[in-house]
């Protein structure tokens, strides 16, 4: 007789895992079945790795440019074995430190390939094994993978996927990157930072689309201060690898040679095709249709993160685990308003936003102020040699409220929450006390511009 749970999380990335914790925590026997490690892509190939290395090229950054605030370094080169070694640590130390909570939540982990054989049936193969389990309730969080071109395949030798780029055995010395995307941008910022001659390929007219222009101008001006090339409005028609190093061929005839070339296009849901069969489940395109309550057609079957193509982010997944747990476990929730959870790039600058952009707005003909607010003229910044970055602040006249925030620069990241904080509560403004000196001081003053009482 096989093992039976009252729900079953397929996935253990950070929205399967936290669905799976949710649904333990509400005091249901849960198992969350992984085909490879915990933590999914983002702890393994992802968010957390990509920001390791970030780390360590930002840090030889600085060392490279202490002389500016009087720090004498004679030299910095980067130490890549143990860059690779510290990478890593990092990431089985959170893997360590997932599969404790699983414990702690009594949560049942289990590893293999998971197929929805029927409704509350699941089949798990591991290897030439396989076992059978039954659930009340099933979550979906199988995630995504690279979107790879037809006329540029994958090799992992030559012509990489975001998951080969973070694990080079030596540092190139020349990259091409096919995608000025988020996962592009980052890699671009490493592999400069380390040396390596760099170059980005975006079919758009501007780098990081999804963001307003002036952000891309502002990032792009920087990036060419790390030497990076950034080419845009062209497409990639093939690469040449029988040379080394390859060639890689644009539209309009230009050749870029490259050693290593990164396609970073953008990544689809990752969904088993035997279980959408088995199932009926409708679709969206490439992503599995759901509900606001992230139910499928199918009655006890979720779906949530990069399964169901919303948002893409880590943390859109663990924030529609929390509304599917829920569901899943007797509750009745939806997805709060997707504008709020914020969009985060780890470039150099960094790049943050949240709400709506300025160009939505004017494609939407609201009637909009635009307050900013300048990195070169706030105290914090100046002191700490960070001035390249800005802060624009959407306000619309008619509801006299911010509707969006963008902030280039650096932390940026960390105190866009503030800005989704004032647009979703929209509370008295003039109540919030900035602490002096610090970055956040720009948002401040956006925020007074967008009033026009700066």
């Amino acid at each position: 007789m096989s093992d039976r749970f009252d729900v079953v999380v397929i996935g253990a990335g950070p929205g399967g895992f936290r669905a799976a914790k949710r649904c333990a925590q509400a005091g249901h026997s849960v198992a969350c079945i992984e085909k490879e490690f915990i933590g999914g892509t983002c702890l393994n190939w992802g968010c957390i790795p990509s920001k390791a290395l970030l780390s360590s090229a930002h840090a030889l950054l600085l060392a490279k440019a202490s002389a500016q605030i009087g720090i004498d370094i004679p030299t910095a080169t980067p130490n890549w074995p143990n860059i690779q070694q510290r990478k890593e640590a990092i990431v089985a130390g959170f893997r360590k430190g997932m599969t404790g909570s699983a414990k702690a939540n009594n949560l049942t982990m289990l590893q293999g390939n998971a197929t929805v054989t029927s409704p509350g049936k699941i089949s798990i193969q591991t290897g030439d094994c396989s076992t059978e389990i039954e659930a009340g309730k099933i979550i979906l969080a199988t995630g995504s993978e690279p979107v790879e071109l037809p006329n540029i395949p994958f090799d992992g030798e030559v012509v990489l996927s975001s998951k080969e780029v973070l694990s080079l055995p030596e540092i190139p010395q020349s990259l091409a990157i096919v995608g000025g995307g988020v996962i592009g941008c980052e890699m671009a910022c490493v592999y400069a930072a380390m040396g390596t001659k760099v170059t980005i390929i975006e079919a758009l007219p501007q780098l990081v689309p999804m963001e307003d222009e002036w952000a891309a101008r502002l990032v792009q001006r920087e990036f060419k201060k790390l030497g990076i090339v950034s080419v845009t409005g062209q497409k990639v028609t093939s690469v040449e690898k029988s040379t080394d190093p390859a060639k890689v061929v644009l539209e309009d005839g230009q050749l870029i040679e490259a050693q290593k070339v990164l396609v970073s296009v953008g990544r689809r849901s990752a969904i088993d095709t035997q279980t959408v069969e088995n199932l009926g489940l409708e679709m969206n395109g490439q992503s599995v249709a759901i509900n606001g309550k992230f139910e499928t057609n199918v009655p006890g079957v979720y779906a949530i993160g990069d399964l169901v193509g919303t948002t893409f982010l880590a943390h859109g997944a663990t924030a529609e685990a929390d509304v599917a747990a829920a569901n899943a476990t007797g509750g009745d929730r939806k997805m709060s308003d997707y504008s709020l959870i914020p969009r985060v790039i780890f470039t150099f600058p960094e790049i943050a936003s949240v709400g709506r952009s300025e160009q939505a707005c004017s494609e939407e003909g609201l009637d909009i102020s635009v307050g900013k607010g300048f990195f070169k003229a706030n105290g914090r910044n100046v002191a700490q040699n960070e001035t390249a970055g800005q802060v624009r602040v959407v306000r619309d006249k008619a509801a006299n409220k911010i509707v969006g925030v963008t902030i280039v620069g650096f932390m940026a990241t960390e105190f866009v929450t503030l800005a989704a904080t004032l647009i979703g509560t929209q509370g008295r403004l003039d109540e919030i006390t900035y602490p002096h000196p610090t970055i956040s001081e720009t948002l401040e003053e956006a925020i007074e511009d967008a009033y026009a009482q700066s």
